[in-house]
């Protein structure tokens, strides 16, 4: 499972270059410009629940979130303690309850892999979200924008440990491949671990057909420098 072992490290390798409070600024001036009365959000893929704080202590949302990963999902609880957490996948869950808003994002999408399983995700979310609602999708990188062989390397210290993780990107067919070796250092010695995380890259064209698919009304905002783009859908 992605992140099965790196969940405890996860927030100090993304807190060093990610802007998570100008992705909540953004997401929930979208939300708002749309459904101004919005007030419950579901976040899709929550990871450790950074997005999802941040929408609930700046933007006052009422915030649930859905992980695949049990760790992921302790860790957003822990965070949003008034907040519901569970385990699920993406492709197929039952809540019971529908949102104001659904989001999925930081590229979370891309775990799907088929765009069969995508129709299904959206689906659900469509599913899960009020007369009126609103869902964004942050998406992975389409085909042809990943180079093969390309290698990076992010570090982070805590006062508990030293962590460096290489990239390594690989292609297979029509998947993209990122391989994840870490590099541990706590008062107890070194570790290293590996993790294969493997996304599937859909074009724009055969992701807002998914979306029609399943009944929903989307427009994309065309990636930029600093952002991978995002779908924006309605229920009709």
């Amino acid at each position: 499972m992605a992140f099965s072992k790196s969940a405890e490290y996860y927030d100090a390798i993304y807190f060093a270059f990610k802007d998570y409070a100008l992705d909540a600024d953004q997401i929930a001036a979208r939300i708002r410009a749309l459904q101004p009365s919005a007030r419950t959000l579901l976040d899709v893929a929550c990871g450790s629940g950074e997005h999802a704080r941040l929408l609930r202590e700046r933007h006052g949302f009422e915030v649930d979130g859905v992980d695949i990963n049990p760790d992921f999902v302790r860790l957003a609880l822990a965070k949003n303690p008034a907040g519901r957490f569970q385990v699920a996948d993406m492709v197929d869950f039952d809540l019971g309850r529908k949102y104001d808003a659904v989001i999925c994002l930081f590229s979370s999408i891309g775990y799907v892999r088929t765009l069969a399983a995508l129709e299904h995700t959206l689906r659900c979310f469509k599913a899960h979200t009020a007369p009126g609602g609103v869902i964004l999708v942050e998406p992975w990188f389409p085909p042809g924008k990943l180079t093969p062989g390309h290698t990076s390397v992010r570090r982070a210290e805590t006062p508990a440990f030293r962590i460096e993780r290489k990239t390594f990107t690989e292609l297979y067919g029509k998947m993209s491949r990122l391989r994840f070796d870490y590099e541990v250092e706590t008062a107890g010695g070194v570790q290293h671990f590996s993790e294969m995380h493997e996304l599937g890259p859909f074009t724009e064209e055969e992701t807002l057909r998914a979306f029609a698919a399943v009944g929903l009304i989307v427009t994309h905002e065309a990636p930029d420098a600093t952002h991978r783009g995002l779908y924006v859908a309605r229920l009709p």
